[in-house]
């Protein structure tokens, strides 16, 4: 068994990141709260995988707990689904003090996430990922939210799981498009941060495609020290944390533009990294070596390194349109995350001309 824990410093909002290789057990969540009930969201794909071994672990500490399950994917990231939380947690008479656990991937997450920040104005909730994507990104930070048909993420609220519980031995699991597509999330961390990080990634690439436990391990702690380290300094994304979103501006265009679950979160910002990475060349800030290094490491993640036609009659044109909807932008400026060195991000605009033709060099 393998276990060690990560705080993610916010103050009174403070709380652990737990490592875990194995079945759960009752010491993954040791020392949290108890409670008269617990909601256990899920869906129906992770429903008959983990959802009694994750009840098991936690019955101990509940009198009472339920579960909801629905659907998977991204398409479902919306009201109708989010209300049906808000329906068993009402049916089953659920207060104050009842603990949400999101069991799943992102959307499982940020659904679950965005339902305790609003049943009777905030419950508790913990955060179990079983995808890579979500142990390396989403499960940390607090960001919740459901999607919007024109927009990505634009309905939410910043709120704080009680605790994560990631367990590597869920990866066992997710189907290699899944996992591929978590890598994206890790990839990012390097050019924006870590260089090093991105180092280790180049030399070790084929052991986390084999889901090596050790390899997956050290690269889920090293993402989620990186975006903790970041998070502890701007929580609400007022400055620092928008380096997180490497890739994402173009990957959220991508996204929406071809429909929700058509490509993978993962697989739009690993599409995404290459063209911001080609704009920052673009515009003077970092070189053709550099761009080429990260597409290879992109390329060996098996993930797709040019973005989709989005629109046969101006693709560039709706690119821009969907990325002026993003929570980046700023009256009307779209707002990218640049590489200004190996290792080192930040957030600025393009000229739209620019930005046209790096989606033109850069789409099937």
């Amino acid at each position: 068994m393998h276990k060690n824990k990560l705080n993610i410093p916010l103050g009174d909002r403070s709380y652990d990141v737990v490592f875990t290789d194995g079945c759960f057990s009752g010491a993954d969540f040791y020392g949290f709260l108890s409670s008269d009930a617990a909601l256990i969201v899920t869906n129906d794909v992770v429903e008959p995988l983990y959802l009694n071994d994750l009840k098991a672990s936690i019955s101990g500490k509940f009198k009472n707990i339920y579960s909801v399950i629905l659907k998977d994917g991204e398409f479902y990231k919306n009201w109708e689904n989010l209300n049906l939380i808000f329906d068993a947690l009402l049916s089953s008479g659920c207060d104050r003090r009842t603990v949400l656990f999101a069991l799943g991937g992102g959307v499982i997450g940020d659904m679950t996430g965005f339902a305790a920040a609003c049943y009777m104005r905030g419950v508790p909730f913990v955060q179990v990922p079983t995808t890579l994507l979500a142990q390396v990104d989403s499960s940390v930070g607090g960001k919740t939210a459901i999607n919007h048909p024109r927009g990505k993420n634009m309905i939410g609220a910043f709120y704080q799981p009680q605790l994560v519980v990631c367990n590597v031995s869920t990866l066992d699991t997710l189907p290699a498009r899944e996992l591929r597509a978590g890598l994206a999330e890790v990839i990012k961390y390097g050019p924006i941060s870590d260089m090093e990080f991105m180092v280790w990634l180049e030399a070790n690439m084929e052991a986390l495609l084999m889901r090596d436990r050790t390899a997956l391990l050290h690269a889920i702690r090293r993402s989620c020290e990186i975006k903790a380290h970041v998070v502890g300094v701007d929580e609400r994304e007022s400055g620092l944390r928008a380096i997180l979103n490497f890739g994402h501006t173009f990957g959220h265009a991508i996204e929406a533009g071809m429909g929700y679950g058509v490509w993978l979160h993962g697989e739009g910002v690993a599409a995404g990294m290459v063209m911001a990475a080609e704009l920052s060349r673009r515009l003077g800030m970092v070189d053709e070596a550099f761009v080429q290094r990260l597409k290879s490491l992109i390329e060996r993640a098996g993930l797709p390194v040019r973005g989709p036609v989005v629109d046969a009659s101006d693709n560039a044109g709706r690119y821009l349109e969907l990325m002026r909807i993003d929570k980046k932008s700023e009256a009307g400026e779209i707002r990218f995350v640049l590489i200004d060195g190996p290792g080192k991000a930040v957030v600025r605009g393009a000229p739209d001309a620019l930005v046209r033709e790096v989606i033109d060099a850069c789409c099937a």
